[in-house]
């Protein structure tokens, strides 16, 4: 069986069930088709209806679980500020984006798979879309991945054992199962704001990472691996 992940640039949803035994394969614009560690990472550009088309018909029948994590850049509520410009430039920014995620879920259905998940931070898809199914920060799943662990592509951004928090939501079908939370304390930055000079409290990543960077995104939207672990355990 195969296990499907779309708009996944480090494969770090796959790698528990690489690990099992499955057939991998993380979709996204960044890749250049390597296989590496069980997985392959497939270039492929999910706005374009030949390639969602190319890709249904690859792997239809054959699919245990997809996951999907859409780009959120004019979808989270982190980025609201800058909505009534881009709204001016272009009425239709948010709709192309939430169709996008929706997308998702119906290659999922028509890869035969109701076993699906897409994911996405508090925004506006819940307004566009529907109210998510589950939400959670990463630290809540941190318990999955042992007391050693060290985040394995950014360890100097992202705390080990995913204890950060970051408002994550999940809209998943029918054949999907939410695995039970096992917390770790999260680590937070105390930074000082400049216009009031009052304290505001951040995930060290968050605090340390601005700037719009492709390498920022990445960081910023790695998959928690203790949710990566904790999925794989009950589905």
């Amino acid at each position: 069986m195969q296990i499907v992940s779309l708009f996944d640039y480090t494969g770090e949803a796959l790698k528990p069930w690489a690990e099992a035994g499955y057939e991998c394969f993380a979709y996204d614009i960044q890749h250049t088709g390597v296989h590496r560690d069980g997985i392959s990472f497939l270039h492929a550009d999910l706005h374009v209806s030949a390639t969602v088309q190319t890709i249904v018909e690859r792997h239809a029948g054959k699919v245990r679980l997809v996951s999907a994590f859409p780009v959120c850049t004019d979808l989270a509520a982190s980025g609201a500020c800058w909505w009534a410009g881009k709204r001016e430039a272009d009425p239709e920014f948010q709709g192309r984006a939430a169709r996008c995620a929706m997308q998702c879920a119906e290659m999922a259905e028509a890869m035969g798979c109701d076993a699906w998940y897409v994911e996405n931070p508090v925004g506006a898809l819940s307004r566009l879309w529907r109210k998510p199914d589950h939400v959670f920060d990463p630290c809540e799943y941190g318990g999955y991945l042992s007391e050693s662990d060290e985040h394995p592509l950014y360890p100097q951004h992202i705390p080990a054992r995913d204890a950060y928090r970051k408002k994550t939501c999940i809209w998943h079908g029918p054949g999907f199962t939410v695995p039970p939370k096992r917390p770790v304390e999260p680590v937070q930055v105390v930074c000082v704001r400049k216009r009031t000079g009052g304290t505001c409290r951040y995930a060290p990543q968050a605090a340390a990472l601005g700037g719009k960077s492709q390498r920022t995104k990445n960081i910023r939207s790695a998959t928690p691996r203790g949710w990566a672990r904790a999925v794989i355990e009950v589905n």
